[in-house]
């Protein structure tokens, strides 16, 4: 079976890695005086104390920035103090549920509808917002957005903030090298099926043996897996409803057994999302499938939009048999614990309320994560910036595939680590509809309890 052997990676800085689910939040020095207490009480002069614990999500993972925005927010809201403590993907989920299992959650924690609403809000854990959903500032919400923050049961346990699709991505120079780029259709930043394994084949056969690398080591970044194969033959993940996982679907053990069979496409069970992104921009690999644009935008290791060796980058939609593609979507926001302190319940939406819809500071908080408003009113986020050309394309030509948003479906923890330990199973010579099968099972038997 085909695979990578990428022994000695060595792990730059490549930022934003939260974008694919994976990376570690860039603390910096004042980190250490930014964490949470959580069970800090009201002070003397009647000051209430709140917790903000935050996953990596772009800039909201740098001390400095958020640091800033708490600054911004105390101006105005001097009796309530935020503490801030940064979470990383590898380990956040225990930190949290260690919390809980402690009685000392956070206040606030910023993360996604799968976390939020789908995990900890179906436990009852989390205080519904719906009064929050109620004021005018949220009345021009994204419907897919509100949707996805809202329960089965009508509560919302997630307050959206920024959202963003994520793409896959190529290395231009490599593909002209190949007379690749003939396969590619750079106006709509589309390609078929079709004609995106003949790409593939066409930058194996010039040198280039490992194109496009099947990530498997860890769920970080699996949203391209997922779309990857989801998007080759027209396949679907979960049903409409999210009720049950689909992923057993003749379209999808197509898709899998043709990234299988095609030269170039490389199962590693060695490397991680954000390791993919490593390889890509260090030119070991011609092509990256967790993409999006914070990384197009990342400047980390050299100009945006450029390898590490100054080859340009090209984003990509995935392909697609009939070139309409879905992309997987991340949405970010806020969900508030339910410590059973009603001031600091009301303090935490206050400050919720500051950095979505304040309109002094809603544009810099979607600045700082690198994505895309919310809500339609909120524009000209990244007017005047360097990145405004590269944000109005992705805007204009990503934005829009966003599907589905599926990853609030039940037993969605369990769903994400059955997939990469299926690619990894497939990797290393298992038959693909075997595999997908044991996927299926494990991830329904989940999604039933």
């Amino acid at each position: 079976m085909k695979k990578l052997l990428l022994t000695g990676l060595t792990l730059t800085a490549v930022g934003m890695l939260a974008a694919c689910g994976g990376g570690k939040a860039d603390q910096g020095s004042a980190a250490a005086d930014s964490k949470a207490d959580t069970k800090a009480q009201a002070s003397a002069d009647g000051e209430t104390a709140i917790s903000l614990w935050t996953y990596p999500v772009g800039k909201w993972g740098d001390a400095a920035t958020v640091d800033g925005i708490v600054k911004k927010f105390n101006e105005k809201h001097p009796e309530i103090k935020v503490t801030v403590e940064y979470l990383d993907y590898q380990n956040g989920d225990d930190q949290i549920n260690t919390a809980i299992e402690g009685k000392q959650a956070p206040d606030i924690v910023l993360e996604g509808p799968e976390r939020l609403v789908a995990n900890w809000g179906t436990k009852g854990l989390m205080v519904d917002l719906k009064d929050m959903f109620e004021k005018d500032a949220a009345s021009d919400i994204y419907d897919r957005v509100k949707s996805a923050c809202e329960s089965p049961e009508g509560a919302y346990y997630e307050y959206p903030a920024f959202m963003v699709a994520h793409c896959m991505a190529i290395n231009k120079t490599m593909f002209e090298k190949a007379n690749a780029l003939q396969y590619l259709d750079l106006d709509s930043h589309t390609w078929s099926t079709e004609d995106f394994l003949k790409a593939v084949q066409a930058v194996y056969d010039s040198g280039q043996q490992n194109v496009g690398a099947i990530y498997c080591a860890s769920q970080g970044g699996d949203q391209g897996t997922r779309a990857l194969v989801n998007n080759l033959y027209s396949g679907t993940f979960t049903d409409k409803d999210h009720t049950k996982y689909t992923a057993d679907s003749p379209e999808n053990i197509k898709a899998l057994q043709a990234i299988v069979d095609q030269a170039g496409l490389n199962f590693d069970p060695s490397i991680a999302g954000g390791d993919e992104i490593t390889l890509f921009r260090n030119g070991t690999l011609a092509m990256s499938f967790c993409w999006n644009a914070s990384q197009q935008t990342n400047t980390d290791n050299g100009a945006a939009g450029l390898t590490n060796a100054g080859d340009e980058i090209i984003p990509m939609l995935f392909p697609s048999d009939d070139k309409v593609t879905e992309l997987c979507g991340g949405i970010w926001g806020y969900g508030v614990f339910n410590n059973g302190d009603e001031k600091k319940i009301e303090a935490a939406k206050t400050f919720i309320d500051f950095v979505c819809n304040d309109e002094s500071e809603v544009k810099e908080s979607v600045k700082a994560s690198g994505f895309f408003p919310v809500r339609p009113s909120v524009t000209g986020v990244y007017e005047g910036t360097d990145n405004a050309e590269t944000m109005k394309l992705f805007e204009d030509k990503f934005m829009p595939s966003m599907g589905d948003y599926y990853q609030v479906t039940k037993g969605w923890t369990t769903a994400r680590t059955e997939w990469w330990n299926m690619l990894q199973r497939i990797g290393t010579g298992g038959d693909v509809a075997t595999e997908v099968a044991t996927f299926t099972k494990n991830a329904n038997a989940a999604a039933a309890q």
